[in-house]
């Protein structure tokens, strides 16, 4: 993710064309950026507040006239209009609250405002591939040489301005010599391990391997997986995890198994005002995601679906929360 070059769009790779094709898009509207974020063109945590920071830019690049109170108006709703396209992951809120704090403290007409915000915007997005960098350096023990990881979703480059968070340590390792073997979970409905893990892994020359997601428990019951690595989208201040639906059940599997289960995220994705992961807002999605595959319709018309988005890993069940600001082990209490 990056300013396009005329510094006019924010350019992303548009995450639903791979691995089949490679294709840029740049951001310049408030429709663009939402769309984006909402159709998953981008996703990841991380990435999706960097994209919302950049996007509340662009989308007012073409403000006309020195009215003050008319531009903060629309500001305002832009800002609104972003931060509800997605409401579990944490950095979105947190960006965009970081944008309108920089906007609220800055005085001068409304050209003067838009210079701050992108030199603020830079700054989340320069800061977010640094955040990548601590994690991995601050996870990499957690991979010595000949781990085999066990990740679901994507929480790597994609997901991020930087080199990841879950992967983050695995490129770290991979960096320093150690040999690292990385298990995929396909990750359904929309398939981000299949489509985004192993592309950017085999891209980098990592080892992956894909499983369905329905095989994780017996992998690890074959002896065949040292740790689990995942992401997060939210922590909840007593360390509970919001992930991408799925990871509750391999944080079950892996403390049955007694597999280290290791969180990492950006310290923006802890929530201290969330006491527990029974207050996050669980983000329900249309029901023909899982209806189809690719186009393709996989069950009969009218079939009902539940389909959220995310579920919720007990504190009880994680190793240790990995963040640029270091390892945090149980008891959790972020405050």
């Amino acid at each position: 993710m990056q300013w396009s070059p005329g510094g006019d769009a924010v350019r992303i790779i548009d995450q639903r064309r791979l691995p089949g094709e490679v294709v840029e898009r740049d951001l310049r509207s408030l429709h663009d950026g939402c769309d984006a974020i909402y159709t998953l063109a981008v996703r990841g945590a991380p990435a999706i507040g960097v994209a919302a920071a950049m996007s509340l830019v662009t989308s007012l690049q073409d403000w006309a006239g020195d009215d003050r109170h008319a531009f903060d108006v629309t500001l305002e709703s832009h800002a609104r209009a972003l931060a509800a396209v997605r409401p579990t992951a944490v950095n979105l809120a947190w960006a965009i609250a970081r944008m309108m704090a920089r906007a609220k403290a800055t005085s001068g007409p409304p050209t003067q405002v838009l210079g701050v915000l992108r030199v603020e915007a830079t700054a989340i997005l320069n800061e977010d591939r640094a955040m990548c960098d601590a994690i991995g350096a601050n996870g990499v023990e957690f991979v010595p040489d000949g781990t085999r990881v066990l990740t679901h979703c994507n929480a790597g480059a994609l997901a991020t301005a930087g080199i990841g968070t879950a992967l983050a340590p695995v490129y770290a390792a991979h960096a320093a010599g150690r040999r690292v073997h990385v298990v995929a979970g396909e990750t359904r409905p929309l398939l981000q391990g299949s489509r985004l893990t192993a592309w950017e892994l085999g891209r980098a020359g990592i080892p992956v391997r894909l499983i369905t997601d329905g095989m994780a428990a017996s992998l690890m019951q074959s002896g065949r997986v040292d740790l689990v690595l995942v992401g997060a989208d939210r922590i909840a201040a007593n360390g509970d995890v919001a992930n991408k639906i799925g990871t509750y059940s391999i944080a079950v599997a892996a403390h049955h198994h007694g597999i280290p289960f290791v969180v990492c995220a950006p310290w923006s994705t802890v929530d201290p005002q969330t006491a527990t992961g029974g207050a996050i807002a669980i983000e329900m999605r249309d029901g023909s995601e899982v209806r189809t595959i690719a186009g393709l319709t996989v069950s009969p018309d009218g079939t009902d679906v539940w389909n959220p988005a995310f579920d919720i890993t007990p504190s009880a069940l994680v190793t240790a929360i990995v963040t640029d600001r270091g390892v945090h082990r149980a008891p959790f209490a972020f405050v």
